[in-house]
């Protein structure tokens, strides 16, 4: 239950950001939220959401739906974290498809809760996260990652080389992130594509199809690379197998 003031007013003590592009729905749940002591600020599209927090407001925690007009509520919390906005994001949706829960999850969402269930259900789980004091996961945390001139800085999916941000796209920075992992060891084609497939990495023609795709994204992601630095030569092929991240000690010899 909601706490109450001394005249018995519910209290408001948790801001709650809520983006549906249902109208009905978001003025119906915003009113329920509000008997369960939350204040909900609403959008029904996510580049208004993206500039509410771009003005420097905050919330305590985020609901998106998973459609909205404009952008997926999975693009709206890649965003939010490529510009440092780390708060807890559940998602809406009545899309009981797993992928779609898996997709959510990996990105950094906390929960994800069916409509149906109504704001009580929604209101019981923010209330869990929050009270449990959870954070997003332990690779969203990290503020930095450092493989000799490689800086990656997981909060907000960037990488930087020399010091210049390498202005990788989300799949990209997944790619060099997995390479980093395992520095100085190969990783299968297999695992670099299985570790961003769910973001629209589509296999090509064939068994291995999937191949031509990791290759395609390999070459823009060492071409991004070498235009800052052109004698750039860590990212190694072994055409039989995948790509490795040369460790420090080789590129120095």
């Amino acid at each position: 239950m909601a706490g109450r003031d001394m005249e018995g007013n519910v209290r408001r003590d948790t801001n709650l950001v809520l983006v549906d592009d249902d109208p009905h729905y978001r003025e119906a749940v915003t009113g329920e939220l509000a008997e369960h002591g939350f204040e909900v600020v609403g959008f029904a599209d996510g580049p208004p959401a993206l500039e509410y927090f771009a003005q420097g407001n905050s919330a305590d925690a985020v609901v998106l739906d998973w459609r909205l007009p404009s952008m997926s509520g999975l693009d709206v919390l890649t965003q939010m974290r490529r510009h440092g906005v780390v708060l807890p994001v559940l998602f809406l949706t009545g899309l009981p498809a797993l992928n779609y829960e898996s997709a959510a999850l990996d990105h950094g969402a906390l929960d994800f809760v069916d409509k149906a269930r109504g704001a009580d259900i929604l209101a019981k789980r923010v209330r869990l996260i929050l009270d449990a004091g959870k954070q997003p996961p332990a690779q969203m945390r990290e503020e930095r990652i450092e493989r000799g001139h490689l800086v990656l800085r997981p909060r907000t999916s960037r990488a930087y080389w020399r010091d210049v941000d390498v202005d990788l796209t989300l799949t990209e920075y997944n790619i060099v992130h997995r390479l980093a992992e395992q520095i100085g060891d190969y990783v299968s084609y297999r695992a670099i594509y299985d570790c961003v497939h769910h973001a629209g990495f589509i296999a090509g023609n064939g068994d291995d199809g999937y191949r031509t795709n990791v290759r395609s994204s390999m070459k823009r992601i060492r071409n991004k690379f070498r235009a800052i630095d052109a004698d750039f030569v860590e990212i190694e092929n072994f055409p039989a197998f995948g790509y490795r991240w040369r460790s420090a000690t080789e590129t120095a010899d």
